[in-house]
């Protein structure tokens, strides 16, 4: 009788730094066909055991047999001895990103949460997996990052991410599991030619096979060639990025990005806001930015703007910034405060007076709502706000970001900590007081 086939797996590898894993690892559970190969596969290597196996089942609440699968999920790895977490999600459908990225998503927020420090998540996907994701991202134009295969080893949340089965073609996980009598769960959704991955894998790659054999293979291989490029364009990207950046400020230059070539200039603006941790820039964006940001001409104070996924790149002042719109503050907010204890503000951002114990009367802070007047020190009139705020050099959404300290009869006292009124500076002077305002996370 022949002996059943194996299931090598692709080994842990090392960061950057050299770190690798010898922690537990953690199986990402669907119960299907892979992640039931990939589970038992693990579970007959005694080290993995003796580690800390388990396997965590991520409940989306989509289907009508979630429940079920669950079940089934937690007596499969009872069987094996294999303890389950199941993590029930709730899948956003209406953020846009249509059902299959956002349940993904949603389910890779769920690992992140629940993954220890150092543990490895371990992922069933394979090669045909691959083959079918170098189909998608070539169908959506992408260009080498995009194409670049899917890593077998990397840093996630806490710990690790690693997919040990990306060599394997799918006929032999069936062939594994069918072997050890293995049950698995199938779901219905898989065979849902409405989707775009499900067409690829039933009816593109299978007529793709009739022809050449080889076609998911030579696919993964042309992945790996596109991860071989791509790094070594992205070698390239910190020196580049840096060769663009205002001398003072977090922007970059509008003229020193102009004096690129137009493929350099993509592939900085791609690399900065991934440097920002942001979504990642739309296909047509660089168009938009190259036509309505960089080559439009723009009057002194407008701020033209590109936004997605509720972020914007700004070209203010000869130069893009990157900006957060979510941390101005909100239309219309006001807020009484007596100073004796610092001030939370409904962006994140902190309001403080430092000194003393307190203001002789309570003030209030507001947000901008424009017609505002101040009479700066050593100025003899009031000056507009607006205009103050220009001549200092304050970007709008700065500004828009900004707290002002009024009096009950709404005279202006302070911008943030910029700006001070005379009455109101020299009473500062006088008692040894200050005002600080802190930012929160995403200051240009």
């Amino acid at each position: 009788m022949p002996a059943a086939p194996d299931l090598p797996l692709i080994p842990t590898g090392a960061d950057t730094t050299g770190a690798d894993a010898a922690g537990p690892v953690c199986v990402a559970f669907s119960g299907g066909l892979d992640s039931t190969a990939l589970l038992h596969r693990l579970a007959s290597d005694p080290l993995q055991r003796e580690r800390g196996l388990r396997a965590v089942h991520v409940h989306h609440g989509l289907h009508a047999d979630a429940d079920a699968w669950a079940t089934r999920c937690a007596e499969a790895c009872a069987a094996l001895g294999v303890p389950l977490t199941v993590r029930r999600v709730a899948v956003d459908r209406d953020a846009g990103l249509g059902p299959e990225a956002a349940a993904r998503a949603a389910r890779r927020a769920a690992f992140a949460d629940g993954l220890g420090d150092d543990e490895t998540l371990a992922l069933a996907q394979h090669r045909d997996d691959q083959a079918e994701t170098f189909l998608l991202r070539a169908l959506r134009a992408s260009g080498p990052e995009g194409l670049a295969a899917i890593r077998p080893w990397r840093r996630f949340a806490n710990g690790w991410m690693w997919r040990p089965l990306l060599d394997t073609p799918r006929a032999r996980l069936r062939a594994y599991a069918e072997a050890h009598g293995l049950r698995w769960i199938e779901d219905p959704t898989n065979a849902d030619l409405a989707l775009d991955r499900n067409f690829v894998r039933h009816r593109v790659l299978p007529l793709l096979r009739e022809r050449w054999p080889h076609a998911a293979a030579a696919f993964a291989r042309s992945a790996a060639l596109a991860t071989e490029a791509a790094d070594l364009l992205a070698a390239h990207d910190p020196g580049l990025l840096a060769s663009v950046r205002e001398e003072v400020g977090h922007g970059l230059s509008v003229r020193r990005l102009c004096a690129l070539t137009p493929p350099r200039r993509a592939r900085v603006l791609r690399h900065w806001v991934a440097t920002l941790g942001w979504p990642p820039l739309p296909a047509n964006a660089i168009a938009t930015i190259e036509t309505q940001l960089l080559a439009a001409p723009v009057a002194a104070d407008r701020s033209p703007v590109h936004a997605w996924h509720g972020v914007e790149i700004r070209r203010w002042r000869g130069a893009l910034h990157a900006v957060d719109p979510r941390h101005a503050l909100p239309a219309g907010w006001s807020c009484d405060w007596d100073g004796r204890a610092p001030l939370a503000l409904p962006n994140g951002d902190r309001l403080a007076l430092t000194g003393i114990d307190g203001f002789p009367s309570p003030l209030r802070v507001r947000a901008r709502v424009g017609g505002e007047r101040i009479l700066l020190p050593d100025r003899d009139h009031h000056h507009t706000l607006k205009h103050v705020l220009q001549a200092h050099g304050i970007p709008p959404w700065e500004r828009a970001r900004m707290p002002l300290l009024v009096t009950r009869a709404d005279v202006l006292l302070a911008v943030g900590d910029t700006l001070r009124a005379e009455a109101f500076d020299q009473w500062l002077g006088a008692v040894g007081a200050d005002l600080a305002w802190t930012r929160g996370q995403g200051h240009d």
